[in-house]
């Protein structure tokens, strides 16, 4: 390991996980390795990663624990019953990266102010694709201590292409709900606009070529429209995550002020309820072309 490169532990190797393990991989680190399914530590092999069967000695080492799993439940089962927490080095810090809501920080702040008030919390969600994750080019939402700044900026470095950082911790969690919010509008509106062309017997070649030089024009808009015109939907963020996200957001504000993002949640809950939450999130496109 570079001198400059300190021990990192990421506890979740999934979607995002997995790419992100690769990526400190490639940026010299030798990541310590969790996942309560132990099949996904299997492509790690002879990678130079470590791969270790408890929380607690995968952490032991480390100087920066990641989090990187599914809810806030996933979180706070990690920390507290797999006893991340209590193995934790004093001054250690954790960069909880999994988008759990507003409500789920607070319950993560609570426990690391009543058991660990030596470890340094770090709200850091990420937005990207399983590729960005891959490739070191997320853009992170960092918000935290300001001494914490320094120790993470290799690691943020090898992970991302851009990072802001916010002020306070858990304002990197809002700034996420923000950012998916947008997201589930966007790709709502192709499967809109897609079966409103669909219906005016118009292919989606011709809707590809339009918004290719639209003002609105955008790699990920391109990106989405292709995945759905070759029925692309293996997930590079489910369709079930993202409702996920979508509920996070509305838990923090006053539903009846976003009656359209209820809406969408209600349509996306019966999608995900009729198989297709393991899908990417254009599957929704699929539910908006089918016919009447």
């Amino acid at each position: 390991m570079a001198k400059d490169r300190p021990q990192v532990a990421i506890l979740g190797v999934g979607t995002m996980g997995q790419g992100m393990a690769h990526s400190l991989l490639r940026a010299g680190f030798t990541p310590a390795l969790w996942n309560r399914n132990p099949q996904r530590l299997i492509p790690f092999a002879g990678t130079g990663a470590r791969t270790f069967q408890s929380v607690t000695d995968a952490v032991q080492d480390a100087r920066i624990v990641i989090t990187m799993v599914s809810d806030a439940d996933a979180v706070l089962e990690v920390a507290d019953g797999q006893g991340m927490l209590e193995a934790l080095r004093p001054g250690a810090i954790w960069v909880q990266m999994s988008t759990i809501g507003v409500a789920g920080f607070d319950r993560v702040a609570a426990l690391v102010a009543q058991q660990r008030p030596d470890v340094v919390l770090v709200d850091v969600p990420v937005t990207g694709s399983r590729e960005g994750a891959e490739d070191g080019t997320l853009t992170i939402f960092a918000s935290g201590p300001d001494t914490a700044r320094s120790a993470l900026r290799s690691v943020f470095d090898a992970l991302g292409q851009r990072t802001l950082w916010l002020g306070p911790a858990g304002l990197g969690t809002r700034l996420k709900l923000v950012n998916n919010t947008m997201i589930a509008f966007l790709v709502q509106g192709l499967g809109e606009a897609l079966g409103i062309a669909h219906q005016l017997n118009l292919a989606t070649e011709a809707v590809m070529d339009a918004f290719g030089s639209a003002m609105f024009a955008s790699p990920y808009i391109a990106n989405k429209l292709s995945r759905i015109a070759h029925g692309h939907y293996d997930a590079e963020f489910s369709l079930a995550l993202a409702l996920k996200d979508v509920k996070l957001a509305l838990d923090t504000v006053d539903p009846a002020r976003h009656p359209v993002l209820c809406a969408l949640a209600r349509q996306w809950q019966q999608a995900t309820e009729e198989g297709l939450g393991s899908q990417d999130l254009t599957a929704i496109a699929r539910v908006l072309l089918e016919p009447s």
